[in-house]
């Protein structure tokens, strides 16, 4: 039996930008525009030409673009009421943007007919049937948005429909059934998908939105359906609690339901993908997201280790190499010698449980453990560790010292503190001076430029999170803190851990433990591009 293609269309740059907190640069959507072009995503759909300036400049912008995968697709309404398509304003800009493909929406749902275009049933079918045959007649391929579908259905089922042949009729080459609130159940999703693919010859979409926590459930329920045509944002986010996220819905279509869909090889670089697209978008990356999150092949419990290391199925429902992510085992007080001999093969393959290694590490591990560290969370702080134990670490450099100074009252907030860094590469000094909002960030600046001297890579990476955490509050001011850090870069995302009596020598540990991790996944991603 023949698999058909199911085709992926991103929103990330038009309905994500509608997340709260999102805001794009010309330039930030130009580097989404790569990032899913690399992945093989079918088509951007990019903003509205006509609804701001910003938009009207990318699309100027992207005509010069040399995408090797992907298209680009202007978004926008129908016709307004009472004006023909020829002269809407609208539509018209949907033309000046240049791209092949165009998605127009209209409504599908009688109560938004009347009581929010406030025009007539029948009326609101010759705007959707003109509109989509304007564009068509300019040479544009043209994908139907039939927005609030499925409320539409619900209430009308007739007229949702009838909306749908209006926009077949008038040529468009694609219906897209939207559940723009976002509260529709799986089972409604499969029937009314069901019911417009025995009634339409045209291809149908889907258009999920995850108000109900349910936009991935969906979507894949359209596709058992019929629908061969899915929407949304590679990470999720979008208006209201986002949008259907396709990093999701592309493995489970790949791996779990058997459709082809993206590239052949693109699967591995999904990881990856989505990690750039929210580093742009400067949101927070959820560890937990399945498939491509930190988490998603983590594992504590030292019988599961155990499990996992003998046979990767007893625990892992696909391997964690198909979507580019990678298998993570978390040292702790649960896990034992098979954890430790996993973690230890990183940087040994050849240890068994009985190598000296093994124990050395294990021995170390408990150690600090009970001077407060924690390692399940600080997985770059582990693998230093593990390069410690096993003759395989270098420093990047040397400490001379530092200093913090903080001014309070401060007059500017954004500069109350002062750091000082001297430190020596190669017997080479260097001083760099540095203001931040606080020491800690003081002193990352003040550290990264010092470095970035001799380390010019350094420049990319970001600390995106820092927590600390008292571990003995009885001691009061004297306790010990746990600093952990998390940073990252467009290839991956790392955490590390600290722990002093002193906050800033804490943070100082963390800091330079995520600086040196770093520099040696970029020593290694050199290498294995040489080879």
């Amino acid at each position: 039996m023949k698999v058909e293609r199911v085709a992926i269309l991103d929103s990330t740059l038009r309905d994500g930008a509608q997340g709260e907190g999102i805001s794009f640069s010309v330039t930030d959507k130009l580097g989404i525009v790569q990032a899913l072009d690399e992945l093989g995503v079918d088509l951007i759909e990019a903003g509205n030409p006509g609804s701001n300036p910003k938009d009207l400049e990318f699309f100027k912008e992207s005509l010069s673009l040399k995408l090797s995968r992907s298209r680009i697709a202007a978004f926008g309404p129908t016709t307004r009421k009472g004006v023909a398509a020829c002269d809407d304003e609208g539509l018209a800009s949907l033309l000046a943007a240049g791209t092949e493909t165009v998605v127009v929406f209209g409504k599908s749902w009688d109560l938004h007919v009347r009581q929010v275009l406030r025009v007539g049933l029948e009326e609101n079918l010759g705007m959707i049937r003109d509109s989509v045959a304007f564009l068509k007649a300019a040479g544009r391929r043209v994908i139907y948005d039939a927005e609030h579908f499925f409320d539409g259905w619900a209430a009308d089922s007739g007229y949702a429909l009838k909306t749908l042949r209006a926009a077949m009729d008038g040529g468009a080459e694609c219906l897209v059934l939207c559940d723009t609130n976002g509260g529709s159940l799986p089972s409604t999703i499969g029937l009314a998908t069901a019911q417009a693919a025995r009634e339409l010859s045209s291809p149908l979409g889907i258009h999920a939105h995850n108000d109900s926590g349910l936009a991935v459930a969906n979507s894949l329920a359209a596709v058992e359906a019929g629908a061969l045509h899915v929407q949304g944002t590679l990470v999720g986010f979008g208006e209201r609690c986002g949008n259907a996220n396709l990093a999701t819905i592309v493995a489970n279509l790949s791996l779990k339901m058997g459709r082809i869909c993206l590239c052949e090889d693109s699967l591995p670089r999904l990881s990856r993908a989505a990690r750039r697209v929210a580093e742009i978008a400067n949101v927070w990356f959820d560890e937990g997201m399945p498939y491509v999150g930190l988490k998603a092949f983590a594992h504590k419990a030292g019988m599961h280790v155990d499990a996992v290391a003998k046979t990767p199925l007893s625990f892992e429902h696909v391997p964690p190499q198909a979507v580019g992510n990678e298998r993570r085992f978390l040292a702790s007080e649960v896990g034992g010698r098979a954890v430790v001999l996993e973690l230890v093969r990183r940087v040994e393959p050849q240890a068994t449980k009985d190598s000296p290694l093994v124990g050395k590490v294990l021995a170390r591990l408990k150690e600090l453990e009970r001077a407060g560290y924690q390692f399940e969370g600080a997985d770059a702080s582990l693998e230093l560790l593990m390069r410690k134990a096993a003759g395989k670490y270098k420093p990047f450099f040397e400490l001379g010292h530092y200093r913090t100074i903080g001014e309070q009252p401060a007059r500017d907030r954004t500069r109350c503190a002062t750091a000082l860094v001297k430190i020596a590469v190669d017997d080479v000094a260097e001083i760099s001076a540095a203001e931040g909002d606080g020491p800690i960030n003081a002193l990352d600046l003040a550290l990264r430029r010092a470095l970035e001297r001799f380390y010019p890579n350094l420049a990319e990476m970001r600390l995106t999170d820092y927590k600390v955490r008292v571990i003995d509050g009885s001691s009061a001011t004297a306790a010990l803190v746990r600093v952990l850090i998390e940073s990252a870069d467009s290839c991956d995302a790392w955490t590390t851990v600290g722990v002093s009596a002193d906050i800033i020598e804490a943070s100082w540990i963390a800091l330079v433990d995520s600086i040196e991790y770093k520099l040696i996944k970029d020593i290694e991603r050199r290498y294995r591009a040489y080879l």
